[in-house]
């Protein structure tokens, strides 16, 4: 199962073995400054977007690699019945969106949320 943690100055997401495997891709590492928004979507489907890239897609079970969009890629890694993590990035981002399964979504994104720009959020 993936994990969402913060290095330094970057967002990491930490594959598990089989997820590299099924991704064929390694650890996912963008910089903070990246990051736009963190939210949890409880239907998993809905982080999907895009069209079939590289990676493992078997349909309505599971789907883990990058998809690519008409304004850049996600890197997705989720299974079916899940609440998922998603982390909206800016443009120039190696991605737009992370969509990832990790274990308590809510405690990721309450780790990500001090990170995000305050005028994205709807603070004053």
């Amino acid at each position: 199962m993936a994990r969402v943690v913060v290095e330094g100055t970057d967002i990491v997401v930490r594959l598990s073995w089989w997820e590299k495997a099924m991704a064929r891709h390694r650890d996912v590492r963008v910089p903070v400054t990246a990051l736009r928004r963190p939210r949890v979507e409880p239907d998993w489907w809905r982080a999907l977007r895009g069209e079939r890239g590289r990676g493992t897609w078997i349909p309505g079970r599971l789907y883990a690699g990058v998809r690519p969009l008409q304004e850049g890629r996600d890197f997705v890694s989720i299974r079916e019945g899940r609440p998922v993590l998603c982390v909206e990035l800016r443009r120039g981002a190696p991605y737009s969106r992370l969509a990832v399964f990790v274990p308590d979504p809510e405690e990721a994104m309450g780790a990500l949320l001090p990170l995000a720009p305050r005028d994205r959020l709807g603070v004053e």
